[in-house]
């Protein structure tokens, strides 16, 4: 699996918008330039988001983007599964039930299959909220 520049700006917009208050709109030109991001690369993205519900927008004056619900209740995992094609280690897991035809026989599918519930699991379960205030690591006794 490899994150697109789509997926990871995406997230980025998504924490640039979860630090401000859920009642504002933040205009495009500011998250653009907060977070480094071009402004016509920004403006599709954010126009994804917005079709996909994540965001609300607003034209005018006082417009620009807000988060429509909490950070807490956006996930990595749902945020990157709508602009990657795929979040599997390997092609033959896209399709479900597997269409690979060495599935049956194929000694290394039960390697692949763990890493992707592995990968699911842990970016399902990171939150925006979890990546504004991430939880030290505590070191081993």
């Amino acid at each position: 699996m490899l994150v697109s520049t789509r997926g990871r700006y995406a997230l980025r917009i998504i924490l640039e918008l979860s630090n401000h208050p859920r009642d504002e709109y933040v205009p495009l030109i500011e998250i653009s330039e907060n977070q480094g991001i071009s402004l016509k690369y920004a403006e599709a993205i954010v126009a994804f988001l917005t079709k996909a519900n994540l965001l609300e927008g607003k034209r005018g004056k006082s417009g620009g983007y807000k988060l429509v619900k909490d950070p807490s209740q956006y996930t990595a995992g749902e945020i990157l599964s709508l602009t990657e094609e795929s979040l599997a280690p390997v092609a033959c897991l896209n399709d479900n039930p597997n269409k690979c035809p060495k599935a049956k026989t194929c000694k290394t599918l039960p390697l692949w299959e763990n890493m992707n519930t592995l990968i699911q699991d842990y970016l399902f379960s990171v939150s925006i909220e979890d990546l504004n205030h991430p939880k030290k690591k505590q070191a081993a006794d």
